[in-house]
């Protein structure tokens, strides 16, 4: 399998390349800080790398605008200056850049084909508080087949899109069992559990967890997703990242 390099920056946001493109995953670039609203989210640890030393950006997957935990101030300046971004319909009304996309829609980018999968931002129904979130397939000749999860709390979703796409050879899971109490004990992302259901179901896909430090709504650590993974035997697929390392991921 060709090896993508890949460097986690922090939270959801993940730079690596593929079949020759600069790819940009939920852009979170600002310092630690509070963002009052309905719901305050508490960042804690800033980028690891900064969005000027990434050099030029190709692509930003956006799961989606609404959370600042997956597009803050300065992800959301940088994304005027990134000649492709691809999100929901939803993200492409509020934000005029934004290329949007549904469900299981595609759209190429030199090489690849970038396909919009399915995600639920928490338990069914939940779009009426969290919004429509997407995650992507990416696909090219040479390359392995990529799956993004975005904010996706579904392990039906994963089974559905591993049935469409079987070859999936590197999954990026956004874990953290993310969660501002809106369902009670029910997570807005992968918990440590359900991270390992979604990887049962992606057969034998590299799993790289991100979304999983820096922010105060992250309810569970990176070690009780590698403990989970380690007790069911599955801890040789994990591909556990070092914010600001870049790495060869295959």
């Amino acid at each position: 399998m060709t090896q993508i390099p890949a460097l986690l920056i922090g939270g959801p946001t993940l730079h690596f390349t593929y079949a020759g493109l600069s790819i940009l995953t939920d852009p979170t670039f600002d310092e630690p800080g509070a963002y009052p609203g309905p719901i305050t989210l508490h960042k804690l640890v800033g980028p690891a790398v900064a969005a000027a030393d990434l050099g030029p950006v190709d692509v930003v997957l956006l799961s989606h605008d609404q959370h600042e935990d997956n597009l803050d101030s300065a992800g959301r300046a940088l994304l005027a200056e990134v000649p492709l971004v691809l999100g929901t319909p939803d993200s492409a009304q509020r934000i005029p850049h934004v290329i949007g996309l549904d469900p299981w829609q595609q759209h190429r980018v030199g090489d690849a084909v970038i396909t919009a999968v399915p995600a639920l931002h928490g338990p069914e129904g939940a779009e009426a508080l969290t919004g429509v979130v997407t995650g992507f397939i990416l696909e090219a000749a040479g390359e392995p087949t990529v799956y993004v999860s975005g904010d996706n709390a579904s392990v039906a979703l994963v089974r559905e899109i591993a049935e469409r796409f079987p070859r999936i050879e590197v999954a990026v899971l956004f874990t953290g069992a993310a969660n501002v109490g809106r369902f009670g004990d029910v997570d807005l992302t992968f918990n440590a559990r359900t991270a390992l259901e979604a990887a049962e179901a992606l057969a034998g896909a590299i799993i790289v967890p991100v979304h999983a430090e820096g922010w105060f709504h992250f309810s569970e650590t990176r070690e009780r997703l590698i403990g989970m993974f380690e007790h069911a035997g599955s801890a040789g697929r994990l591909r556990i990242l070092t914010p600001g390392e870049r790495v060869a991921i295959g």
